[in-house]
């Protein structure tokens, strides 16, 4: 009894003190994790992640923490332990595989907010950026038919749900007869099938533009394109440094600057939990340079029909 009374004499202090404990106004960002699924030197999804991470230290003036090679839920949540004791609250899992991972984590860390890619994630500190690339294949389908000579063009792709692959097919055939030759790879860094498939395209099917559309073989592809006397489009990156006549242009995601855009948000306490779709209008996609022997009517076509598609969400139908 005179425990009960004692507490309900000092529970308008406790109340009173805690009343004037200043509180934060946003979830002020503290420390930045990131998990890759692979490593960062691939020249493509993995090496853009890491600069975002490195982008958001020099900029925000954090701390930031990386793991390579995380691809299972048991290294996913290790790694994650990791990262609080280090004081992060704001996780980026590069790929589409950490939202599942993700949603289920959330819950155990209340105080972690938890990016993905490209997935659907559940949770109120989870959040998935998706790129809507099913319009940058389009032009780069468009553009492989420009400037194909046999009527014949590529896409080697890492799996079948990518919605680049099916844009590349349908901008390939806007005004045009050309025939789209797809094959999967059902892998991001299988080379040596991705390698394979381009032989028996040129071989087999006259094939002489490539779309590679998986981040850990498109360098050998292209390079390969390369020696051949073909063209390739790049992917996610701007490839035009390895072969300015080669490569017709990049379709690239800014993933690093994306990156800042949802540190930046977080520290604000703007960033919202759930499924967020960027594409061109944000400017985290783009076209890259051109190639020289692109001519110049053929890149003013693709210029204007890019603008029109930022500013009115229509790409060009038949």
């Amino acid at each position: 009894m005179r425990i009960q009374q004692f507490l309900f004499l000092f529970l308008p202090i406790i109340i009173m003190v805690a009343g004037c404990k200043p509180v934060p106004d946003t979830p002020s960002l503290q420390g930045v994790g990131l998990l890759l699924e692979e490593t960062i030197d691939d020249q493509g999804w993995n090496s853009k992640g890491y600069q975002g991470l490195l982008g958001i230290h020099s900029n925000l003036q954090v701390d930031v923490f990386f793991k390579e090679d995380v691809n299972t839920f048991e290294k996913v949540e290790r790694a994650v332990s990791d990262f609080s004791q280090d004081d992060v609250n704001l996780v980026f899992g590069h790929g589409r595989i950490f939202a599942d991972f993700f949603s289920e984590l959330g819950e155990k860390y209340p105080d972690i907010h938890f990016v993905s890619f490209n997935g659907d994630v559940t949770g109120s500190n989870v959040t998935s950026l998706h790129f809507e690339s099913y319009a940058m294949g389009y032009f780069a389908g468009m553009l492989a038919s420009k400037m194909s000579k046999t009527g014949h063009v590529g896409v080697i792709a890492a799996y079948s749900w990518q919605p680049e692959v099916r844009g590349f097919a349908d901008g390939a055939v806007y005004k045009s007869d050309t025939e789209v030759h797809v094959d999967y790879v059902n892998d991001w860094s299988n080379g040596e099938r991705a390698l394979e498939f381009l032989r028996d395209m040129k071989n087999h099917h006259q094939v002489d533009v490539f779309y590679p559309t998986g981040d850990g073989y498109h360098i050998k592809v292209i390079e390969q394109v390369k020696t051949e006397g073909l063209y390739a489009i790049g992917y996610i990156g701007d490839q035009s440094d390895l072969g300015e006549k080669t490569v017709l242009t990049s379709t690239i995601q800014h993933v690093d600057e994306l990156y800042e855009l949802i540190a930046e948000q977080f520290h604000k306490g703007d960033l919202e939990a759930g499924n967020k779709s960027y594409d061109f209008q944000q400017g985290v996609i783009s076209l890259g340079s051109f190639s020289p022997d692109v001519p110049e009517e053929i890149r003013s076509e693709m210029l204007e029909v890019v603008e029109n598609y930022i500013q009115t969400g229509e790409l060009p139908t038949n």
